[in-house]
Formats: structure tokens, sequence, C-alpha cells
């Protein structure tokens, strides 16, 4: 049988948070809730839908392969030229673009830990070394990925906010970082919850993108937007890099019922208003739950909260997916739980609630 590199084997597949249909087949519950994907609870933008199905009569043509009026959109939204802009089939697409375009067999990408899982599977596709350096209470520390940095390192891999802890980078650490940084190392900077960020000191990578530097920033359709299921994302970079991703990416990789949608959802302000509200006001809900019932967390700037250190955190995943209450396990002890509506937060924290009384 024909065998695949080593450093393919090596690599751990990606597990989904398991949809609903699967979980009610298994257990034989009904009425579900999912808090596993980090799924936008409100449901798609309006103006997107609506820009779905005025599109469903040109679904036999191919797409636009050039994405072109979506990245006029979104140059003129972002202040970036077209020639700045990459569209990927979710940002995870653009996450192994940026791979398979500057990084090689025996290179480094630096990386935190624990973070988005897809940055390690993608260095580790092309047969690069992922060094990953631990978080410091739960936040990157930028000081001991710059001391990793080796003449070998080509990339660095940054989520603001992270996922699965949901804390930020703020803007005095970055600034200091990309300082430091050498030249010749790409910095790719994962901003998938940015649009749900409170916090003011919040790091601002498009400075540094508008000094031309080094810079890869990528953003998505899939949360507050609440277009997961057609997949699609963007990366804004200085033309020459995304010029060198474009030599790599696939033709007609973004389908054009997601090219429709996204022009809607990016003109939908409304929506994202509306989201970032309710999701501000359930996690509020969620700390004084989770407080009152004596089960830590770490504070979030995204639309998830991380629960740590929880004991058996898989065994409660568990009782609370037979229960209904659908979570992501995060290995070890700890337990990731996207924020919901205000009922599936109530009834989240009710089940947690009969669990820890069953164990005490």
């Amino acid at each position: 049988m024909v065998k695949s590199p080593d450093y393919v084997d090596r690599i751990k597949p990606y597990v989904p948070g398991k949809p609903i249909e699967e979980v009610e087949r298994e257990l034989g519950v009904k009425n579900s809730i999912k808090l596993a994907s980090n799924e936008n609870p409100l449901g798609s933008s309006p103006l997107a839908l609506r820009r779905m199905r005025d599109h469903l009569e040109n679904l036999h043509r191919y797409p636009d392969g050039g994405v072109f009026k979506l990245k006029e959109a979104l140059s003129k939204k972002l202040g970036a030229a077209p020639s700045e802009i990459i569209v990927g089939n979710g940002s995870n697409e653009l996450l192994d673009i940026a791979a398979r375009t500057f990084l090689g067999l025996g290179d480094q990408a630096v990386m935190a830990r624990p973070s988005f899982i897809v940055y390690n599977m993608a260095a580790s596709s092309v047969g690069a070394v992922p060094v990953e350096i631990p978080l410091n209470d739960y936040r990157h520390d930028l000081p001991a990925m710059a001391a990793a940095i080796t003449p070998d390192t080509r990339m660095v891999f940054i989520a603001n906010p992270n996922n699965p802890t949901g804390t930020i980078v703020s803007t005095a650490e970055f600034d200091r970082f990309m300082a430091q940084l050498p030249d010749g190392i790409l910095v790719v900077v994962d901003e998938a919850y940015f649009e749900y960020v409170q916090d003011g000191g919040y790091a601002d990578s498009m400075k540094h993108f508008r000094h031309g530097r080094d810079i890869l920033i990528l953003r998505t359709f899939s949360k507050i937007y609440g277009l997961a299921g057609l997949r699609i994302g963007y990366g804004i970079a200085p033309a020459p890099i995304i010029s060198q991703m474009n030599k790599i990416r696939e033709p007609f990789n973004v389908n054009s019922m997601a090219q429709a949608a996204a022009l809607g959802a990016l003109a939908d302000d409304a929506h994202v208003i509306k989201s970032a509200a309710v999701n501000a006001r359930s996690k509020e809900f969620l700390y004084g739950a989770l407080s009152a019932l004596g089960v830590p967390y770490v504070p979030t700037e995204a639309n998830f909260i991380y629960l740590h250190p929880i004991t058996d955190a898989p065994g409660v995943s568990n009782k609370l997916m037979k229960l209904g209450i659908i979570v992501r396990p995060m290995g070890g002890d700890a337990l990731r739980v996207t924020i919901g509506l205000p009922h599936e937060n109530v009834a989240f924290t009710t089940r947690l609630k009969e669990i820890i009384r069953q164990w005490t």
C-alpha cells in the first residue's frame, strides 16, 4: 500500500464538534442545544439570506474565480486594495494556502499552545516543524514566542482572540513583538472573533499591514455573520504576499452562493451589532452562573468561554451530551462552551448544576 511521508503520518486529524443530528441519533435525545462550535446562535445575516435567495437561479454557472465583487466591497470597508485581499473556502483554507506557499520541509512555525489546532496541522502537512509555546495565564506569551525564533523560523501564528481561551493580545504587546521580529518571517494573525471584542486595548494588526510588514490578517464570515455552513473567509496582506498565495489557491475555491451571501452579510451592520450585544449580555449571565456554581472559567473576548480546570472534563461533556447539551471537550481538564441565546445558556447552566450535585 502506498505510504504517506512520516510528517503526514504524525498529524492528528481535526475532530469537529458533534452536529445535533448525530448526537440525537446516537443518544436518542431530542431538542438538543449545540454549544460546541462557536456558531452565531442568532443565525445568518438576514441580508445574506436575501442575497442567497436571489442567487438561486444562477447556480448552473461557475463562480467568479477572482471573487471580484466581494473583494471590491472588502476593499472599501477595509481600506485595502483588492490586490491585497484573498478570499478562501473559510479562513481554514487560507491557513493551508499560507503554509503551502511560505513553509517548506524543516522550516519552523511558532505558535501558542493551546491554540487553534489547524496551525499545527497546516505546518505539519508540508513537513515544517511546529514550535509550540505554552500560554502564560491563558494568554499568548509573545516574549517567549519571540525568544523561540531561530534562523529556521518562517512563520508565526497568533490567534487574537485566542481559540480556545478567548483571551487577546494587546496593542502594546503586539507592537513590541513586531518591533523585535526579524525580516522574512510571516506573521499570521487569525482574527476570526475580532467583531466580538470589547476590550479597547485590542491589538491593531491593520496598522502593521499599512506599514508594509510581512503580515497576513485572517477574518471570517463564519462567526458573527453566521455563514459557517457556506465556508468563506478572507485574508489581508501586502500585495506581493497575496500574489504568491494566489499561485497555490485552487481555481473556483469559493462557491458562488458563499460569495453572494458574504456580499449581503458585509453590508449587514445591524446583524453584527445585535449579535455582539446579545453575546455581551449572555457572557455576563454565564459569568454569574458559573461563579455561583464554583466552576472556574477564563474571562473571554470571544463568543465562547473556556472552563478550566474541570475535574473529569470528558465525563462532564458526556453527561451534558446525554442531557442534550453539546459542548466541546478540549483535552485534559478543559471544556469550551459557546455563548448561546438566553434560554440555551440557562439550559446549559441548569444541566451543569445537576451534574455537579450528583458528584458532590
